[in-house]
C-alpha cells in the first residue's frame, strides 16, 4: 500500500489532469488533542468523492457537507479553516478533550506542479512544498531537512520519499513482515538467492532480488529512510548483509534469533569485519517486542511494532525488548522456538 500523504497527491494531480475540480485540505495547526496530525492531508473532488483523512470521519464530513452538498467547492485563493474553538463544536466533530484543527483549504491546485511533486518523490527527493497566502502561489523544491510550519503568510510542509524496507531471506515470516510494511506504506524490496525460498515467494507489492544479501544492500542503498531486518539465520547470508546496513545512515537494522545466536552475531562482526562497540550498538537484536509471539504472523507483528516505534521516535524501555523478558525468564520460547527456525 502507497504511503497516504503520496496516495491523496498522485489522485489529487489525476483528478486535476482530468479537468476535475478538487480541494486539497491539510491539517496545518493543532491545540490540544487531535485525531491527526499537522500535515495530515486530504483532497475531496467537486463531486464528493475523498481521499486521504484530517480527522476521524466528522470532519471530512462537514467538508463534504459544506463544499459539496450545500454548493461547489471553493474557488479563488486558499484560506484557513477552524474546527472545534468551542467545547460544543469540538463535541459536534469528535474533537477529544476539547482539541482544535486548523486546515489549509487550496481550491484546484496546479495538476503540472502537483506531477512534478509526485515524480519527485517517486525519485527518492526530500521536498519542501510552500503556499504563500496573499496570491496562492505554490512553489517546491529539493530540501535536505524536514520542516514544516504555518504563518499568516506562508504554509510550509515536508513530503518525503517512502520509508523503505530490506528483508534479507524469503521466508514465511519475511511474507508476514513484508505485507505489514506494505500496508504501513513501506516500500518493500526481499533479497534470498536461494530457490527452495525465492522460488516460492508470493507477496505482491514486495520486490524480490537474488543477489547475495551485502550486494543486495549495497544496492538499496539505504538512507535514513530505510530499514534492514536479517531473518534467515544464515551467518552466510545475515552477517554480509547486517555488515553493509551498519554502515550505513539506516534508522533501524535488525536480526532474528535467540539470544546465544545474536552474542555469537555480535562476537563475528567485531572481530572478522572490525565493527565497534558503536556500530554494535546499532544492531537491535533478538529483534522484536517482546508479546509472547510464537507465530510467524506474531513474530511479525512484534518486529514491525518495534521497527515502527523506532521511526516514529519513541523512546521503547528496556523491558519491552526480547532480551530482558528472556533473562526475567518470561520468554520461554519467543525468537528460540523450532517453529520460528522454520518460519524464517
Amino acid at each position: 500500500m502507497e504511503h497516504v500523504d503520496v496516495m491523496v497527491l498522485r489522485t489529487l494531480a489525476e483528478w486535476r489532469a482530468q479537468g476535475r475540480r478538487a480541494m486539497l485540505a491539510t491539517v496545518v495547526r493543532t491545540w490540544g488533542s487531535s485525531p491527526r496530525p499537522v500535515g495530515s492531508m486530504l483532497a475531496l473532488r467537486e463531486d464528493g468523492a475523498v481521499v486521504g483523512s484530517v480527522s476521524g470521519g466528522c470532519i471530512e464530513d462537514d467538508l463534504i457537507h459544506r463544499h459539496v452538498h450545500a454548493g461547489a467547492l471553493p474557488e479563488g485563493l486558499p484560506r484557513f479553516l477552524t474546527y472545534g474553538v468551542s467545547a460544543d463544536e469540538a463535541h459536534r466533530f469528535g474533537l477529544p478533550c476539547g482539541g482544535t484543527l486548523e486546515l489549509l483549504l487550496e481550491p484546484d491546485p496546479d495538476a503540472a506542479l502537483l506531477r512534478a511533486l509526485i515524480d519527485a518523490l517517486d525519485a527518492g527527493h526530500l521536498m519542501r512544498r510552500a503556499v504563500r497566502l496573499r496570491d496562492g502561489r505554490v512553489t517546491q523544491g529539493a530540501t535536505a531537512e524536514p520542516a514544516a510550519y504555518a504563518t499568516a503568510e506562508e504554509v510550509v510542509n515536508t513530503f518525503g520519499p517512502a520509508y523503505r524496507l530490506l528483508l534479507i531471506g524469503a521466508g514465511a515470516l519475511a511474507e508476514c513482515l513484508a505485507t505489514m510494511a506494505l500496508f504501513s506504506g513501506f516500500t518493500v524490496t526481499v533479497c534470498d538467492p536461494r530457490e527452495e525460498y525465492a522460488g516460492h515467494w508470493g507477496v505482491a507489492g514486495a520486490k524480490l532480488v537474488r543477489a547475495m544479501p551485502d550486494d543486495a544492500v549495497a544496492d538499496f542503498r539505504p538512507d535514513a529512510r530505510s530499514a534492514v531486518v536479517a531473518l534467515t539465520h544464515d551467518p552466510k547470508l545475515d552477517d554480509l548483509a547486517l555488515l553493509q546496513a551498519l554502515e550505513s545512515p539506516a534508522f533501524y537494522v535488525g536480526a532474528i534469533g535467540s539470544r546465544r545466536n545474536d552474542a555469537a552475531r555480535r562476537a563475528r562482526l567485531a572481530e572478522h569485519f572490525g565493527l565497534s562497540s558503536a556500530q554494535l550498538a546499532r544492531l537491535r537484536g533478538p529483534v522484536g517486542l517482546f508479546i509472547g509471539s510464537r507465530t510467524p504472523p506474531e513474530i511479525a507483528v512484534s518486529i514491525m511494532a518495534e521497527l515502527l516505534a523506532v521511526k516514529n521516535g519513541v523512546a521503547l524501555p528496556a523491558a519491552l525488548s526480547v532480551r530482558a523478558a528472556k533473562d526475567l525468564g518470561s520468554a520461554p520460547c519467543h525468537q528460540d522456538s523450532r517453529a520460528l527456525a522454520d518460519a524464517a
